[in-house]
């Protein structure tokens, strides 16, 4: 398969990443750091929920030395990683990047397989980075994550009635247009659901999705944002969304 969209090299497709934070201070400085250095026209929008640990003061700061190429939106507090990223989609929408991806602030997703993800928008509306397809792993989960992680996304898998091995991912490449077609409006789930739903909406709405593998490794520093609660809201939300009339279809 070629490697380029419309003949265009991957250096010359503009993506925007979009990375929710909450108490990543030890995280993100590393992270942009990297996304800066790939060898793409790529620019980061950091959306930070009020982080009393600094986190969007970091931020800034690497801003200050990367003009134009990072943004820091602040929001006043923790309200949801999917109100987080809604707020970065919308944000990036305003300029006008190719492809808009999305990805966590924790080193859980290796900055460099955002080049393989990049490649597969050729032929593809929404690129998922995906751990449970051939090629695909987890690092540092212990046994029991894993099985939830894996009961979760074949439960929804089998709910919504999807082919997607890695409905709970958060690595993610959209074609512009493919993202401006899910109804961004619409969306009000957050946590695992807000991952589930989105891939849904994209899938209901025709969008060709394809998973990528990647090696998905436990977070660096900090602590995992990851509850009870959001399990059990992700195994009663997708029910929700199976007979949700709002998300558009066809």
């Amino acid at each position: 398969m070629p490697n380029s969209l419309n003949g265009d090299p991957p250096k010359t497709r503009p993506v925007t990443v979009i990375i929710p934070t909450y108490n990543e201070a030890e995280n993100i400085q590393a992270l942009l750091t990297r996304l800066m250095a790939l060898p793409l026209d790529l620019n980061a929008i950091v959306v930070d929920d009020g982080s009393p640990d600094g986190t969007g003061q970091i931020a800034d700061r690497i801003a200050n030395d990367f003009p134009r190429r990072i943004k820091v939106l602040h929001r006043e507090k923790k309200q949801g990683i999917g109100p987080a990223y809604v707020a970065g989609f919308r944000s990036a929408l305003t300029g006008n990047p190719k492809l808009i991806a999305q990805m966590d602030a924790d080193h859980s997703h290796n900055p460099d397989d955002l080049i393989r993800l990049i490649a597969r928008t050729e032929s593809a509306d929404l690129v998922l980075g995906s751990r449970y397809i051939p090629g695909g792993a987890t690092r540092g989960w212990p046994w029991y994550r894993q099985a939830i992680s894996r009961f979760g996304g074949v439960y929804a898998r089998h709910v919504l009635g999807v082919p997607i091995a890695d409905l709970t991912g958060g690595f993610k490449v959209y074609r512009r247009d493919a993202l401006q077609r899910i109804g961004l409006e619409d969306v009000r789930s957050d946590g695992y659901v807000f991952q589930i739903e989105t891939t849904y909406r994209a899938l209901q709405r025709g969008c060709r999705v394809v998973e990528e593998p990647i090696t998905f490794s436990e977070r660096v520093a900090g602590q995992s944002k990851l509850s009870r609660r959001i399990v059990v809201e992700a195994m009663v939300m997708v029910w929700r969304l199976r007979f949700d009339r709002s998300i558009p279809r066809g």
